[in-house]
């Protein structure tokens, strides 16, 4: 599987998609050298690479730097200057532009942004900026997506700003209680953005997500890289 195209083989039963499992691409969160070699191993697809802090935080140069002579998947790269929340000042947007540019000179295939307003909508202004500035690199919207008001309306904002996926549990505690909600997400969004699913993701919800939701990639947290094995597995073991 290409790490970082977004594949599935679709079939519409009932008005419900069900993608073929061994199409769906599994994204792994994480936040050392150690932990995205072992997800590689345990058979994610893509990282998606954070720093130290509550949500992850933009890493440091040398972690991109040896993660991508480690790590042969595409590698998306948290790109978050502190953990205070999600509303950023005119100098933090300056910090990240200048850590988008060290992210692909690195090598990164995608940047990870959620610029929010203090109301809690996404901030199109911001985010247009960090999608200008990452071009041609892979832009994704983190989870704070989940803390936006109106999900149809935000979704409607990335789209208008070039987004290229959504990490999102559908406004819910976990992925799997807000399936129906991504499968609306993933229906509103047509080709793009890609609805990414996160929150919770384990090996013995994975299958029912997919087969709920109709989503193509999930997002599952790599510091632990049982949960990526067991994810991978589960996903096998239906297609069987």
């Amino acid at each position: 599987m290409n790490g970082d195209v977004n594949g599935g083989a679709n079939g519409d039963v009932n008005g419900v998609v069900h993608p073929d499992v061994t199409d769906v691409l599994v994204e792994a969160c994480c936040d050392s050298l150690e932990t995205a070699r072992e997800a590689q191993a345990a058979g994610a697809h893509r990282i998606e690479l954070c720093g130290p802090g509550d949500g992850g935080s933009t890493p440091s140069h040398g972690l991109m730097a040896r993660c991508r002579v480690a790590v042969s998947l595409p590698i998306h790269v948290m790109i978050r200057p502190h953990t205070s929340g999600f509303v950023y000042t005119s100098d933090d947007l300056d910090v990240m532009c200048e850590d988008i540019e060290q992210a692909r000179t690195l090598g990164m295939n995608g940047v990870v942004v959620g610029p929010l307003q203090e109301d809690g909508r996404v901030h199109r202004e911001a985010l247009e900026r960090l999608v200008r500035a990452a071009y041609p690199l892979r832009v994704a919207f983190h989870r704070a997506f989940d803390r936006t008001p109106d999900a149809a309306a935000a979704l409607r904002t990335l789209q208008q700003a070039g987004v290229d996926l959504i990490l999102t549990s559908g406004h819910a505690r976990t992925a799997l209680e807000g399936a129906a909600a991504l499968r609306q997400l993933r229906a509103q969004a047509g080709a793009s953005p890609v609805i990414l699913a996160g929150g919770s993701v384990r090996g013995d919800s994975v299958v029912p997500l997919v087969e709920a939701s109709g989503v193509t990639e999930v997002h599952v947290r790599g510091t632990n890289p049982v949960f990526v094995r067991d994810v991978v597995a589960a996903l096998a073991a239906r297609a069987l």
